[in-house]
């Protein structure tokens, strides 16, 4: 039976659609309150026009501290955390001693020996008992707490929430990206994060499971979800995914996996390659193997976006052709309802990735091929 997230109450008076993810009973979309088929096309430019409110509660929040925080962090995730700051999140990688990928995450430094993370769903029973093995087989001195089911997270997105924070709030507009801070509600802390997965500006918020209702009452006092103007209303899942293929962030199972090398997914960023070079020595699961990958000229497949010229959407698993030949293959698709376009990302032969390049994607079954170009990405970027 799915499990039912903080929020799930809320989710049924707004009037949402449910569908089981992750192991949890989420929203889909809502049914607007006037009446009508839910849209998510609507709650997708509802983000991008203004605002949206997302419930990511099912996404796992893991607490560590002790002396050996750091060696451990260091150990399991690709990015740099030693000179992170209190108060600053980091977008880092896990890897498997293969290179590929176990999950993308987000690292939250609360003081110096004090660290949480952010896991997606569908990974976190298995990244725990990943921790839990690399702790035990380094002898690491460190508490590690699964904090998921004590606590909430919501997403608010778009680019009038911040203004709309700023009613209540001074100091959360004055935050930076990638940063955070913690803030009082009553005998409750929150911790309000300037991050997020659509492209947009705003902040996601994690705070006790018990103090839900009250904070989502606070949230939205000042706001009528039923009004065609609101600045905010609840947003589901499948605009979620819109959203984040627009941005041209990678998902777990589709650009992201233990079979896909870490250098392959775009995030090249997110890979600290001269860890070892540092005061400390350190260096992370999987590090040998992206060296090789890197001494042998780098990895054989390049994730590409991909402007599609049809009306046809695009699913995961379709095949990319070049000259009839196949050299890639699609990871996720969608009709861009900002762009009113169809676009995908897609892995290709690394030589194949300049803008411009034109591929032939296989509709399969006997359905022919439809144009694609490559494109950069993101496909799209919000105004600055």
């Amino acid at each position: 039976m799915a499990q039912k997230t903080p929020l799930h109450s809320y989710h049924l008076d707004m009037g949402a659609d449910m569908m089981e993810f992750a192991g949890y009973d989420m929203p889909k979309a809502y049914k607007p309150l006037s009446g009508g088929p839910a849209s998510p096309k609507a709650e997708h430019l509802q983000v991008r026009s203004s605002g949206g409110l997302f419930d990511v509660s099912h996404m796992g929040r893991l607490q560590f501290k002790g002396v050996h925080v750091l060696k451990f962090l260091e150990k399991v995730c690709t990015r740099k955390i030693r000179d992170m700051k209190t108060g600053q999140c980091r977008y880092s990688l896990v890897c498997n001693e293969q290179g590929g990928v176990k999950d993308d995450v987000i690292v939250m430094r609360q003081d110096e020996d004090s660290f949480m993370m952010v896991v997606n769903a569908s990974n976190r029973a298995k990244i725990v008992e990943h921790f839990k093995a690399v702790i035990a087989a380094n002898t690491y001195k460190l508490s590690f707490d699964d904090v998921t089911d004590k606590t909430a997270m919501v997403a608010v997105q778009g680019p009038r929430v911040i203004e709309f924070i700023g009613k209540f709030s001074r100091e959360i507009p004055t935050l930076k990206r990638y940063t955070f801070t913690v803030k009082n509600l009553l005998i409750a802390k929150l911790t309000v994060a300037r991050t997020g997965y659509t492209g947009e500006d705003g902040v996601e918020v994690i705070l006790p499971a018990s103090m839900t209702t009250m904070a989502m009452k606070m949230i939205m006092k000042d706001v009528d979800p039923k009004a065609a103007d609101a600045a905010i209303k609840p947003a589901g899942l499948v605009a979620r995914d819109t959203l984040r293929i627009e941005a041209g962030m990678p998902l777990y199972g589709h650009e992201l996996g233990e079979e896909i090398n870490a250098l392959s997914c775009g995030v090249d960023f997110a890979i600290g390659m001269d860890k070892d070079k540092t005061d400390h020595g350190d260096t992370f699961i999987g590090m040998e193997a992206l060296k090789k990958t890197q001494a042998e000229g780098g990895p054989a497949k390049k994730l590409v976006g991909l402007r599609i010229d049809s009306p046809r959407q695009m699913r995961q698993g379709m095949a990319v052709l070049s000259g009839g030949k196949p050299t890639g293959t699609v990871t996720s698709g969608c009709l861009s309802p900002t762009l009113n376009i169809n676009i995908a990302m897609a892995f290709v032969d690394k030589a194949l990735t300049a803008e411009g390049t034109t591929f032939e994607i296989d509709l399969g079954e006997g359905k022919g091929t439809v144009p694609a170009t490559v494109v950069k990405l993101p496909f799209y970027k919000k105004p600055s």
